[in-house]
């Protein structure tokens, strides 16, 4: 079996965007019901128009509205209302030219054509100045979910058109029947036809209720902070985004929230560039829902609005996200629940329409909207359902550094002027209270804390809506490797891609990762995925604009070899001395030529900064003794 192809349909709204929706709809659904010629019969006209609707105009099964690819006077609103058989075409089929097409009579279900019916119809399309109803055109959007035999024609297509509708002889004055020589291969395809990808294009129903589980699909900017354009589509489960200090890696995790959610993290907004440039500032996005199986989904544009000094984010999306999580890097977080926020985020106060939490808020907790940690692990290791404090230890241990002591809580303990008992994790030399504990232990532990508290109450709140709680979770961690020990960031970004499984099996992880650290790049060389991961890099060109790529990962296997990359762009894997020695010595070791001077010069910095069993000694002493450089 074969399907009709996507670029066809495409073509047929646009071959059909000059023809009255009346050739399409209502002469169509009387052509199929036999309707007579002058002579009155019961015909439930406006019934039959929707059934009609509901099988070849109803694209999106979450609204009752449906699609026209007809003419109408708002080129950018093809929406139909559910009242428009008994309202728009009722008007249509009683008043004006096309009305004299039938006989009727007025307050009965009495219909016929008229004995000059195709004449009324043929002189409407001379009156529109249209061209004849594409009949192939026509038929390519009402069987675009049809199956087809493999053996199918496009001749096929037009035959079953006309042999359903009954297309007469006297009629065919109305069509233009020849099938178009310039369709190339582009009229079937081996996959079904997607309804959902393709009105993807043309914008939501007006009633249709957003889809969920979005992910973020691209982002743009232009002219916006500190890059003129800048072009991120994430990759489906790891992006890593990397580059220098002040470059925009931050920045760029702050707009990906924004693009999500409609709301700025640290409540300030992005600012356009102040540097003159002709593009206007914008921000453009796609979120990707669950429904979007094709990877289609709408491009939202956002201009800078000058007067406001703020970005208008539209109200209403067609995709809400998923479950996010924003661990930043200065110990705050962000989070966005569909299940709690929803689809009125946009509507309600900033303060409830996410989460937003300071390192103390996580700790210590904020009323009436969480807990915090301290109160929130004991209560969790007190209760006797002990089904989220389980899920929590198996979050730190698996986020603790395989080769250190695992992150394991232990019993509470009461400190000095402080009336809570406070969690505590055993250590190899002691169990230490956790709010003594270092600032990398916090953080990891934190990160811990919100993606279970996160989690579990999304759970909940999707409970009490009666929803099953989303598969996909968007994860964001700015500066990942922020107060870790070398071996501790040689494991946490494995360990984070891999805990959402110790929330759910069913989750689907999407992260977003920012960092500066070659070892977080080389602890993911074997579980970097070219088919779901992606490697970007903010740089700067020619010294005076910032760009961005995404760039092929390579396997290094060194941390030296990883400084040394086009990521980090060391020319040595050295101290500033060592590098600077070596760089001058090599030059030496290349030139035909050579001053004593310059030699002692340079072995002197040499000594300063290389260790006696650095590998370039050899090689050095050896071009000394060639020269008759005593040392």
């Amino acid at each position: 079996m074969k399907y009709l192809h996507e670029d066809a349909v495409k073509r047929a709204v646009a071959e059909l965007q000059h023809i009255h929706p009346f050739f399409g709809i209502t002469f169509l659904v009387c052509k199929r019901a036999e309707l007579e010629v002058g002579t009155l019969e019961s015909f439930p006209i406006a019934r039959e128009e929707e059934k009609f609707l509901l099988e070849c105009y109803h694209p999106d099964q979450r609204s009752k509205f449906y699609f026209q690819p007809f003419h109408t006077s708002d080129s950018g609103d093809r929406w139909l209302s559910p009242k428009y058989p008994s309202s728009g075409s009722q008007s249509t089929r009683t008043r004006g030219l096309l009305a004299s097409a039938f006989l009727h009579i007025r307050g009965t279900d009495q219909w016929a054509w008229d004995e000059k019916y195709v004449d009324v119809l043929r002189k409407k399309l001379d009156q529109d100045g249209t061209k004849l109803v594409p009949a192939f055109w026509l038929a390519v959007w009402l069987f675009r979910n049809r199956k087809w035999a493999e053996d199918a024609t496009p001749g096929s297509v037009l035959q079953a058109f006309e042999k359903e509708f009954h297309i007469t002889k006297q009629e065919s004055v109305l069509f233009a029947n020849d099938i178009p020589r310039n369709l190339e291969n582009n009229v079937f395809q081996s996959r079904p036809f997607n309804d959902a990808r393709f009105i993807a294009g043309f914008g939501s129903a007006p009633d249709a209720e957003p889809d969920e589980g979005g992910t973020l699909q691209q982002l743009q900017l232009r002219n916006v902070g500190p890059v003129e354009r800048l072009d991120f589509s994430p990759a489906e489960r790891l992006s890593i985004i990397t580059g220098d200090n002040g470059l925009g890696k931050t920045f760029l995790l702050e707009c990906a929230w924004w693009s999500l959610t409609g709301h700025w993290a640290e409540g300030r907004p992005a600012l356009p560039s102040q540097i003159e440039r002709r593009t206007a500032p914008s921000i453009s996005f796609s979120i990707k829902g669950n429904s979007d199986d094709t990877g289609a989904s709408k491009k939202i544009v956002v201009p800078y609005d000058w007067d406001a000094k703020t970005w208008d984010a539209p109200e209403r999306r067609p995709t809400i996200p998923g479950l996010i999580v924003y661990a930043r890097v200065d110990g705050s977080f962000a989070v966005w629940d569909p299940a709690q926020h929803g689809t009125k985020a946009s509507t309600r106060s900033d303060r409830l329409s996410f989460f937003r939490f300071t390192r103390d808020d996580v700790l210590e907790g904020v009323k009436g909207r969480i807990e915090g940690l301290i109160r929130d692990w004991v209560r969790w290791q007190n209760n006797p359902d002990q089904t989220t404090f389980e899920m929590f230890k198996s979050v730190l241990d698996r986020l603790s550094p395989p080769d250190m002591a695992p992150l394991t809580p232990g019993p509470p303990i009461r400190l000095p002027d402080d009336p809570r008992d406070i969690p505590t994790l055993v250590h190899s030399y002691s169990r230490v209270p956790f709010t003594h504990e270092s600032a990398g232990v916090k953080r990891i532990v934190a990160m811990a804390y919100l993606l279970v508290w996160a989690w579990n109450e999304h759970q909940i709140y999707s409970g009490l809506s009666k929803k099953p709680p989303q598969r996909n979770v968007v994860i964001m961690v700015d500066e990942i490797e922020a107060h870790l020990h070398p071996r501790w960031q040689r494991s946490i970004l494995p360990a984070v891609l891999d805990v959402t499984n110790q929330l759910s099996v069913d989750i689907r992880p999407h992260l977003i990762i920012a960092t500066h650290s070659p070892l977080v790049l080389a602890s993911v060389e074997s579980d970097f995925s070219e088919g779901s991961d992606g490697l970007f890099h903010l740089h700067l060109k020619d010294g005076k604009s910032v760009g961005f790529d995404e760039i092929p990962f390579l396997k290094h296997g060194t941390v030296d070899a990883w400084l040394t990359s086009e990521i980090f762009e060391l020319k040595q894997a050295r101290s500033r001395e060592g590098e600077s020695a070596m760089e001058q010595a090599r030059a030496l070791l290349a030139a035909s030529s050579s001053d004593r001077d310059e030699i002692r010069r340079v072995q002197t910095q040499l000594a300063n900064a290389l260790p006696t069993e650095d590998p370039f000694w050899p090689r050095w002493l050896h071009y000394l003794e060639v020269k008759g450089v005593r040392v």
